[in-house]
């Protein structure tokens, strides 16, 4: 509140008469309360003045001396040059029998709107106190500015919390008084735009007997649990107060239906709206939590570490965890792998686990079965009648689509008539189709994650919930799996379902159905090498694209070297990595990190994950890396360092050898640590080799043509069996490191780790940023390594060399 002149302009003025009263006496009320508070300089500045021995002094003096030095404490901390938190100071001495007057108030209004105004509040305290003193008659012309100056209060969320919100209350109920407002001003205030929206469409809900006091009520509550009794004068009001229920579920309903982000206050009260929802059994109710629940912890696309309003989510979160049905559950369990904001995931997992051990369910399965299948039927379809029109929504791959058909025909687009007459279903439709992606989105994380898990599953519960779920099946029936009949001999196979409609059995490379009642997912750490490659090379036959790499997956093993150092792995330390990127990267894969930044404690940052269904986590250590100006504070490149792991004990995690390390949750960690370093290194950008005498430029030439990680070797044994079906397949030759390119001007070596170009014969770095979508039709077993479609996007330009127009391109190439 530095420059708060809009509405101390709308100050009426205060007579010469008023003022020479109000100001009598107070430079030695000043040299007296600075006596006091001088004397208690030997305490931490964090402990308040008026809790000190010395302050007692104070207690003994008139209320008039108090009244004065209550004003001159006001006069320094909204004029000093020096901020001083003295809010508790001048809130002591104002407390009390004073009789303030109109005159009081308008002198310290309008020394506040003159003043500095720090962010701690305290130039506001005495007004507020005072307004909150005065009748309505006193207040009236004042109005217009107390009605400005709440507005800039609400707006902002500084000062400090705690001072805010008393002075926005204080205020407000002395606007009330001057207005005659029946519903509270600083409730639904205009900080955010759900107050008002909330206000025009409920104002009658809101204003019926008793509503306000229910509203402050739950307004109250500082803590995200409720104290015993603050529920008994919950359930009072609700039991007083006629419209009571009724209006808690039409302010909870507008903000699911708002689906945005709320002003501090207003998430203070959203969460005592929560606790009374949560005294209703109904199922109604129950729906309603989840929805809450639901908004609440979800954030803006801009800001995903910030919840909608993470006060009443954390509330929430609990309270759903306490309810019956499978709204909890599966409202629970989509937040688990969506909601990035760190305290809200706790509790969701800590909720999770609560579900689960009461209805005697691990917390793997707990997400499992609450996977939402959107109404839709076994094929991933659901159809709705719109007039004359069909509307199909369809899951095609991994994307749900809308479309519309009239007499078996299909249209293009959406019918003109269905825009115009049915609107409402349309909107209702596309909002189906929104979470439906979402559910697929969340769903394909997790049944990734399971491949770090040692799940196994009885076949009907495998069929049921891989294969014929409309949201599951689409990545289930792509996958492969293994089959047992004692848990100890496992058959690898790919699900097929029978004609007949008996239903899916697994069939293995030989063609024949695999016997056994026991499923797990496969995995390449658990499966020979020849097993392996021919897999590879069924799925790549079949034109099956998985949806995430499995068949082509990367195994990573324990070597010497980490058996040696035996707390940590130093397979991945020592890269230079663009940090945007990677950390980017990190927190798309599931990895929780700190960003790293110039300030304490910003210069090194630890990533976590969990692994192995929530039993161990690993941590993926990495530093900032200074830049040479000193005057550039960002952050462009971290260093790399070790990879740890560390085993659940309880609400604690143990560091454990790597030894102890489950095969399956060490390979699943590792090929993420893999991914970050092959994808965001500098060593994959060509530019770098035009940088002179770049400090990082040893580190690029070593990396960008050195030996190949497991990821790149996975990539040269699909390049092995993809090349040979191309047109280029003439014109490529695959070694070690390099897939060779013979072009009609000059030769060229790709690197199958960094996707950097050597050209023949002299080892002339070439730069070529390559078009997305460069393989053309060529069918891709997996989609997830953009390296690979870069690799032959530019073995493809390069076989036609002859055939380039872009100049920069061409310039290098005659150089």
């Amino acid at each position: 509140m530095a420059d708060v002149r809009g509405w101390a302009r709308l100050l009426p003025t205060l007579g010469a008469a008023d003022r020479r009263k109000v100001e009598t006496g107070l430079v030695d009320a000043d040299a007296g309360i600075r006596a006091v508070i001088g004397r208690t300089t030997t305490y931490h500045r964090s402990a308040s003045v008026t809790r000190t021995p010395e302050w007692a002094v104070t207690e003994s003096w008139s209320a008039e001396r108090r009244r004065r030095a209550a004003l001159a404490m006001h006069l320094e901390v909204a004029t000093s040059s020096i901020p001083t938190a003295l809010n508790d100071v001048v809130r002591n001495l104002a407390d009390g029998g004073h009789d303030w007057t109109r005159a009081d108030l308008l002198w310290c209004l309008e020394v506040a709107g003159r003043g500095h105004g720090y962010d701690d509040g305290a130039q506001l305290e005495l007004p507020a106190t005072i307004a909150g003193h005065l009748p309505p008659a006193d207040l009236a012309d004042l109005a217009p500015a107390l009605s400005a100056l709440f507005a800039e209060l609400t707006a902002r969320h500084v000062p400090a919390a705690g001072p805010r919100r008393r002075v926005v209350t204080l205020i407000g109920e002395a606007l009330d008084r001057a207005t005659g407002c029946r519903v509270p001003s600083w409730l639904l205030h205009h900080g955010d735009e759900f107050g008002p929206l909330v206000r025009a469409n409920l104002g009658d809900v809101l204003a019926a007997p008793g509503v306000a006091e229910l509203l402050t009520h739950c307004a109250s509550l500082d803590k995200p649990a409720a104290p015993a009794r603050w529920l008994r004068v919950l359930d009072g009001h609700l039991t007083s107060v006629a419209d009571g229920r009724e209006a808690v579920r039409a302010v909870l309903a507008a903000f699911v239906a708002h689906r945005r982000s709320v002003h501090d206050d207003t998430d203070r009260l959203l969460r005592g709206l929560t606790w009374a929802l949560s005294r209703e059994s109904d199922e109604a109710a129950t729906d309603l939590l989840a929805g809450v629940t639901a908004v609440a912890s979800a954030a803006p696309r801009q800001a995903s570490g910030f919840p909608h309003a993470q006060r009443t989510a954390i509330a929430a979160v609990r309270l759903l965890a306490e309810r019956d049905g499978e709204a909890p559950v599966r409202t629970l369990a989509r937040l688990a792998v969506t909601v990035k904001n760190k305290a809200v995931r706790g509790r969701v997992q800590t909720a999770l686990a609560r579900v689960g051990a009461l209805r005697g369910w691990s917390l793997s399965e707990v997400m499992e079965l609450a996977v939402d299948d959107h109404g839709l039927d076994p094929t991933g379809s659901r159809r709705t009648p719109v007039g004359p029109y069909e509307a199909t929504v369809r899951v095609e791959g991994e994307k749900a689509r809308l479309t519309f058909a009239r007499g078996g025909t299909a249209l293009r687009g959406v019918p003109a008539a269905v825009k115009e007459a049915h609107a409402d279903e349309l909107r209702q439709l596309r909002g189906l189709v929104k979470s439906v992606n979402a559910t697929l989105t969340a769903e394909r994380q997790r049944v990734e994650a399971l491949l770090s898990e040692e799940r196994v599953w009885a076949y009907p519960d495998w069929v049921s919930r891989f294969l014929d779920h409309p949201i599951t099946g689409t990545y289930g029936r792509r996958l492969l799996w293994e089959t047992s009949t004692d848990g100890r001999r496992w058959s690898a196979g790919l699900p097929r379902g029978d004609g007949d409609g008996d239903g899916w059995t697994i069939v293995g490379l030989d063609g024949r159905p695999a016997p056994g009642d026991r499923i797990r997912l496969w995995h390449p750490v658990r499966a020979r090498v020849d097993e392996t490659l021919a897999w590879r090379e069924r799925v790549l036959a079949a034109g099956l694209t998985q949806p995430f790499k499995q068949a082509f997956r990367e195994v990573y093993l324990l070597t010497p070297a980490e058996e040696r150092t035996g707390s940590y792995s130093n397979r991945f330390a020592a890269h230079i990595l663009r940090y945007r990127q990677a950390n980017a990267l990190m927190r798309a894969r599931g990895w929780q990190a700190g960003y790293l930044g110039t300030w304490d404690g910003g210069y090194d940052s630890e990533a976590t994950k969990l692994f192995g269904g929530g039993a161990w986590r690993a941590s993926f250590h990495h530093q900032l890396v200074d830049t040479d100006d000193p005057g550039d504070h960002d952050v462009h490149h971290c260093a790399t360092d070790q990879v740890r792991f560390a085993r659940s004990d309880g609400a604690t995690w143990r560091p454990a050898p790597l030894t102890d390390v489950p095969p399956l949750v060490f390979t699943e960690a590792m090929r993420d640590v893999d991914l970050f370093v092959g994808v965001t290194s500098i060593a994959t950008d060509p530019q770098w080799a035009d940088r002179g005498e770049d400090r990082f430029r040893d580190y690029w030439h070593r990396t960008a043509v050195g030996p190949l990680a497991p990821s790149a070797q996975v990539r040269r044994d699909a390049l092995a069996r993809l090349l040979p079906r191309m047109a280029i397949a003439d014109r490529v030759t695959l070694t070690d490191r390099y897939l060779h390119v013979r072009g009609n001007v000059r030769g060229y070596r790709i690197h199958l780790g960094s996707g950097n170009i050597m050209m023949e014969p002299n080892d002339a770095y070439l730069c070529i940023v390559a078009a997305r979508g460069g393989a053309g039709r060529l069918h891709l077993p997996f989609e997830d390594d953009p390296m690979l479609s870069t690799i032959l996007s530019k073995a493809i330009m390069l076989a036609a060399d002859d055939r380039i127009t872009d100049p920069t391109v061409l310039r290098q190439l005659v150089s």
